[in-house]
């Protein structure tokens, strides 16, 4: 019997890196309804480079679903400062859940939650299957047990930092649960939300090797010197806010089962698809990679 693998694609970390990747270049590329398709491209390039090394026998991508989530409702400055998508790329959105949706790739998102959260609760409903996500968000670090695996995206296709329960111990000296407790303590510039001020990662992570928890943290402040302590003190109100904001939701109510996301090949829509869009080099990489073959039908 073949060996479940299911593959777990954070679908707009992949999505913003492609573009960004060729926007220096201005290598935008166009379809003919002069919609920019670089990102795209780029997004279905990561994903069949990945399958190539995995061969997933089952794929979900994840979404973000809107910029409003319960994050920003217990905290109004949660991503807020970042800045809005460029100008090219915004048409790409909806264009890339047309390619994936062609590819007969299956899609999960949830209004009022993250595509992280997505991930997290879709490998907690694998239970158990060999789960590889790909993204470039350390977050997801957290999700690593002894059958979840993350891939995190590095410069060009096909190159990964891959993390094991195992190697991110051996780099951190945590556990990858108590990951979210690093991040409350440390806070995080790109999503908005402080942490402690003055505490940096590796007293972050000192205090967690030490402590385990934000809960052990504050029942050892004796511990402490009397600059973190104050620092803590002074910052408890949004530490233990950042704790809420940096942890995965695993309880996303998502409409999810393995058999939907079974991979059972692309078809004539990815055909099309590649052929109404000019990607003549993305049908030469599917082929390449094998994600995709000539049967059941020709590619361009």
């Amino acid at each position: 019997m073949e060996t479940k693998r299911l593959l777990l694609v954070d679908g707009m970390a992949l999505l913003f890196r492609s573009f960004f990747q060729t926007a220096p270049s201005g290598r935008f590329m166009y379809n003919e309804h002069q919609i920019p398709t670089n990102a795209v491209h780029g997004l279905i390039r990561h994903l069949f480079a990945a399958a190539e090394k995995i061969k997933p026998t089952h794929i979900t991508i994840c979404w973000d679903m809107g910029k409003d989530t319960f994050r920003t409702e217990m905290f109004d400055s949660y991503k807020a400062h970042r800045p809005a998508p460029p100008t090219e790329l915004i048409p790409q959105f909806e264009l890339a859940r047309e390619a994936t949706e062609a590819f007969s790739l299956n899609n999960a998102g949830v209004k009022g939650f993250e595509a992280d959260d997505c991930i997290g609760t879709i490998s907690k409903l694998a239970n158990g299957i060999e789960t590889y996500i790909l993204t470039g968000d350390r977050d997801l670090l957290q999700l690593l047990n002894g059958t979840n695996f993350v891939w995190l995206l590095q410069t060009g296709y096909g190159n990964w930092k891959t993390y094991d329960q195992q190697i991110f111990i051996e780099e951190y000296g945590i556990e990858p649960a108590q990951f979210h407790y690093v991040k409350a303590l440390m806070g995080d510039t790109a999503d908005g939300y402080p942490g402690v001020k003055g505490i940096g990662e590796k007293t972050a992570l000192k205090l967690i090797q030490q402590f385990d928890t934000i809960d052990g943290v504050m029942n050892g402040l004796d511990e402490l010197t009397p600059s973190v302590r104050k620092k803590i003190l002074d910052g408890v109100e949004m530490l233990r806010l950042s704790e809420k904001l940096a942890a995965i939701h695993c309880d996303v109510p998502l409409n999810w089962s393995l058999d939907a996301a079974l991979y059972t090949g692309a078809d004539e829509k990815a055909n099309n698809f590649i052929s109404a869009n000019g990607m003549t080099g993305l049908s030469r990489f599917a082929r390449h990679t094998g994600f995709i073959t000539q049967d059941p039908f020709t590619l361009i």
